[in-house]
């Protein structure tokens, strides 16, 4: 399987090369030229399949023979014998056909282990064999850069540098990352918004003379297309349990960079049976606006009670943009100059095209609250902030009720106390054993003003020999 850039002038690479390189050299997005499909046969098979070795099934075309099958299926199964349920990512009813698709029993505590663990020992594997070191640079708004430094901890191959905004991800958030011991491993709280942190990763992607001339950089955000093909998976999974094939399934994801989503979009097109995919934001709502006004321009970053959702440019709704417009990446290149200079208009073709399947609401704090409140009531389930906005928007999305709606619960409470004290509730959530003694492990963290020049310059410093 080849890959290649929205852009259209990044030369096609392997699966391989895509996983060392994040951003195509044009500046797109790499993704699959062509995409597996799946009968209806082969997904009702899927039924018997445990976790690992669906993930197997559903990974193996994009991997196209780089690894051998298994290699593979051990990666895999290291990967999700880290996950605290033997489920790995259990389904839990709401109501008679809302469900929550608990995606929060890794490590980390949030969804972005099932994709960060892989990678990174996809990255191990890949790296050792070609005796080969390189940096990581991942910005984070909360959970990518907690998931990221667990997944990368033990590769001696790797120095990873994670930016994230200063004082605005939660404590829990902050600790997961800066309590983690390594000499490669360095987090760096900018002076700014997350936004900021996302507008240095891809400056430093487009020049990387501040790098010493025999490290590549490496991307751990959903633009390395590798966090896009292990999210698929769970969409297949929950899916096959709930009836598929002979049944549809909708899907409301909390999603900010659109990452989350665009795998279930994926999965439809590989075959699933995928009823609506519901585009769930905070008031940062870039991707509900798009959806409702067929126009997409940037508005000041709101922080909220859902903080890994405060996003204000989604860097894979690109990947979408480039299917919308038949994959023509002259058009994508034109469109996302424009939308550097101010707002970009999307033909009406396009957005029909988008409609067909995705629909979106914006959910602001009091509406989350209000839903962790109501979903403990009804049922002594308790939420997330992003899971929450979730199920709210699931609830307002007009699907047919002979149709389960699952909802992906992107993190574990524990991780977000302000919303579940915001929403009247007196329950005490508490963290997980492993992390049990989190708050008393001592930190390490450089603050760091907004400003390129600075960043890169601290990195160059401490790149190990």
């Amino acid at each position: 399987m080849k890959y290649i850039s929205t852009r259209g002038k990044a030369p096609a690479l392997n699966f391989e090369d895509v996983l060392l390189t994040g951003l195509a050299s044009d500046g797109g997005l790499y993704v699959p030229e062509t995409l597996p499909t799946f009968s209806a046969a082969e997904i009702g098979a899927m039924a018997a399949m445990d976790y690992p070795s669906l993930a197997q099934k559903i990974i193996t075309p994009f991997v196209d023979g780089c690894i051998p099958d298994s290699d593979l299926a051990a990666i895999i199964a290291d990967t999700y014998a880290e996950f605290r349920h033997s489920a790995v990512a259990p389904l839990v009813q709401l109501d008679h056909n809302q469900w929550v698709l608990e995606l929060f029993h890794g490590p980390t505590l949030a969804f972005k282990d099932f994709a960060l663990q892989l990678l990174g020992r996809l990255l191990d594997y890949v790296l050792e064999r070609r005796q080969q070191k390189v940096v990581i640079m991942g910005a984070t708004s909360g959970d990518t850069g907690s998931a990221a430094i667990e997944g990368c901890k033990r590769c001696s191959n790797i120095d990873i540098f994670i930016l994230h905004p200063h004082q605005r991800v939660s404590e829990v958030q902050r600790r997961q990352m800066t309590t983690v011991v390594g000499d490669n491993i360095h987090n760096l709280a900018i002076e700014g918004n997350f936004d900021d942190c996302q507008a240095m990763v891809k400056a430093s992607f487009a020049n990387r003379a501040f790098l010493p001339e025999d490290r590549g950089l490496v991307a751990v955000n959903s633009i390395n297309w590798a966090r896009i093909m292990a999210q698929i998976v769970y969409y297949f999974y929950a899916a096959v349990a709930l009836g598929a094939p002979a049944r549809k399934t909708a899907f409301s994801v909390p999603t900010g960079n659109f990452g989350d989503i665009f795998a279930g979009y994926l999965a439809h097109n590989m075959g699933l049976p995928v009823e609506r995919l519901v585009i769930a934001t905070n008031r940062n709502d870039v991707l509900h606006r798009v959806l409702t006004t067929s126009s997409m321009r940037r508005q000041p970053l709101q922080h909220t009670l859902s903080p890994s959702m405060d996003i204000t440019v989604s860097s894979n709704f690109e990947r979408l943009l480039f299917d919308l417009y038949d994959r023509d990446g002259a058009a994508i290149a034109d469109l996302l100059a424009r939308f550097d200079e101010g707002e970009i208009a999307f033909s009406e073709t396009a957005m029909a095209r988008a409609r067909s399947l995705f629909s979106s609401a914006c959910v602001d704090d009091e509406q989350t609250c209000a839903q962790i409140a109501a979903t403990w009531e009804n049922c002594e389930y308790l939420l997330d902030p992003h899971s929450a906005i979730g199920v709210r928007a699931a609830m307002t999305a007009g699907i047919a009720a002979d149709i389960p709606v699952v909802t992906l619960a992107t993190a574990h409470p524990a991780k977000f106390p302000d919303a579940v004290k915001g929403a009247g509730l007196n329950e005490e959530v508490g963290l997980p054993l492993h992390l049990r003694d989190l708050f008393e492990r001592p930190e390490r963290c450089s603050v760091l003003p907004n400003d390129l020049a600075a960043v890169q310059s601290f990195m160059a410093s401490n790149i190990r020999a």
